[in-house]
C-alpha cells in the first residue's frame, strides 16, 4: 500500500503543520513515510503546499505525480491540483474560499465550508484540522484516534491547551463528509 497526498494554499493556513500530522500519524503507526513541504519566500500570504506519501514499504521517490488525495485550500491550488488527483481519488476543496466547482468526474470531490466550521468552533486557524479530518473520512487510512493521538503525542507543550479544538475539528470535517455522502445517497 502507498498513498500520496498534496495539500495546498496560501501561506498561514496551516497546510505544513497538517501534513506533519499525516506524517507523525504514519510514524506513529509504524509506516514508512515522508514529507516534503514547499513554500514561497513570502511564508504567510505566498504559496505553500506539501506532499505526504504513506506506505507499508520503502518509499522509493519523495515526488508524486498522481496523488490519491488532495486537499485545496485556495483556488490556485484547486487549479494546479485538480488535474493531477488520480483517478478515483479524493479531493477536499475549501468552498469557503473557493468560488468554481471541480471538474473532473473521476475523482471524489468534497466541498467543504471549512473556514466557517473552524470558526464556529472558534477559531479560523482550526480550517486545516477540518479538512484533515475531511480527508481521513474519504480516504480512511488512519481513525481519527489515531491522528488525535499523534496530535497529543507531537504538539508542542506550549500548544497542549489547544488539543481538545483541533480534536473537535477534526471530528467537524469528518461529521461534514458523513452528512454530504448521506446527502449523495437520497
Amino acid at each position: 500500500m502507498q498513498t500520496e497526498i498534496v495539500i495546498a494554499g496560501f501561506g498561514g493556513q496551516g497546510v505544513l503543520f497538517a501534513g506533519q500530522v499525516l506524517a507523525y500519524t504514519a510514524m506513529d503507526a509504524g509506516l514508512e513515510v515522508t514529507w516534503m513541504p514547499s513554500y514561497g519566500p513570502e511564508m504567510r500570504g505566498g504559496t505553500a503546499n506539501c506532499t505526504v506519501i504513506i506506505a507499508d514499504d520503502e518509499i522509493g521517490s519523495p515526488l508524486v505525480r498522481n496523488p490519491r488525495g488532495v486537499i485545496a485550500l485556495n483556488l490556485p491550488s484547486l487549479d494546479k491540483y485538480e488535474s493531477l488527483v488520480a483517478p478515483d481519488g479524493v479531493l477536499i476543496v475549501n468552498s469557503s474560499l473557493v468560488n468554481r466547482q471541480a471538474t473532473r468526474k473521476d475523482i471524489k470531490v468534497v466541498n467543504i465550508p471549512a473556514n466557517e466550521l473552524a470558526e464556529s468552533l472558534g477559531d479560523r486557524r482550526l480550517t486545516n484540522m477540518v479538512v484533515v479530518g475531511a480527508l481521513i473520512e474519504m480516504l480512511p487510512i488512519f481513525s481519527l484516534d489515531d491522528v488525535g493521538k499523534s496530535l497529543d503525542e507531537h504538539m508542542p507543550e506550549r500548544h497542549k491547551k489547544l488539543l481538545p479544538l483541533n480534536l473537535q475539528a477534526l471530528e467537524g470535517g469528518a461529521v461534514f463528509v458523513r452528512k454530504e455522502l448521506v446527502k449523495q445517497s437520497l
